[in-house]
């Protein structure tokens, strides 16, 4: 079998589900699951959001013991600054690459993006961090540009690449031929959502064309229509793929986790 790796963004883009909001126990309580499971990154939240999301970074960074944690940043220097003063193992910049959010989201230009993510990535160096690179967008961006972001990854030192399929567009088919055009020189990282209801067959074809890495959420929380489900794309690639995840022992964790995920999913209906 390949050897594959899950990122698990259950509490950054998971809590995006409308209504939801972990405490900080809920918080801890899902992270040490999910470490204790193997899970290799855990995107355990936005530090720049504030006091309140710092104080759960940072206690989720002391509970976990393999994981790599994961601290999510716009394109700022304010927020990697939150990030790295919270212990984050993991700075993860994500940089908006279609047009349509570098001008309307960003109010900005494709030079002066290149120009703040070299800024950005300066600043994760001097603190000896370790850099990835998410393209926010990446299905809808203009291809040249895409390879001009990869090709600027690569240069800033970045790790791993994350090709976001934001807005859930992509099929199998598209993803297949998109993943293979992206240099193998990079880790990839693929990060689906589900608004045609192909986030895990996506993630799925995108490892099989090379992506070391894949994004997930436990039951499939997140924004919308929610992000690929950790337990489907294990179960889907049993004896293709190994995550190193005990596929028995997530089943088995499932209904304490399950009390957290929809306790919140019932307050907010």
């Amino acid at each position: 079998m390949t050897n594959r790796y899950i990122v698990d963004t259950t509490l950054r883009d998971g809590e995006q589900s409308p209504g939801m909001a972990f405490s900080i126990r809920e918080k801890i309580t899902i992270a040490k699951a999910l470490d204790t499971l193997g899970v290799a990154r855990i995107e355990a939240g936005t530090p720049a959001m504030g006091r309140e999301e710092c104080r759960a970074f940072e206690k989720i960074k002391l509970s976990c013991k393999q994981a790599k944690i994961i601290g999510w940043n716009r394109m700022n220097l304010s927020d990697i600054s939150q990030s790295i003063g919270c212990g984050a193992d993991i700075i993860h910049v994500c940089v908006p690459a279609s047009d349509l959010l570098i001008r309307e989201k960003l109010r900005t230009t494709r030079s002066q993006v290149l120009k703040t993510l070299s800024a950005c990535a300066a600043a994760v160096h001097s603190e000896k961090r370790e850099l990835t690179i998410g393209l926010e967008d990446a299905s809808r961006a203009d291809w040249n540009f895409v390879v001009l972001l990869i090709e600027t990854a690569q240069h800033l030192g970045a790790t791993t690449l994350r090709f976001s399929d934001t807005v859930g567009i992509m099929s199998p088919s598209l993803c297949k031929a998109t993943i293979n055009r992206i240099p193998d020189n990079i880790d990839i990282e693929v990060h689906m959502h589900n608004d045609l209801g192909m986030a895990v067959a996506n993630s799925i074809q995108g490892l099989r064309c090379g992506a070391k890495y894949a994004d997930t959420t436990l039951f499939g929380i997140g924004e919308r229509a929610g992000n690929c489900n950790l337990e489907h794309l294990l179960i889907a690639t049993q004896g293709q793929l190994d995550f190193g995840i005990n596929l028995d022992e997530l089943q088995w964790r499932q209904a304490d986790l399950k009390s957290i995920i929809y306790k919140n999913n019932l307050a907010s209906a």
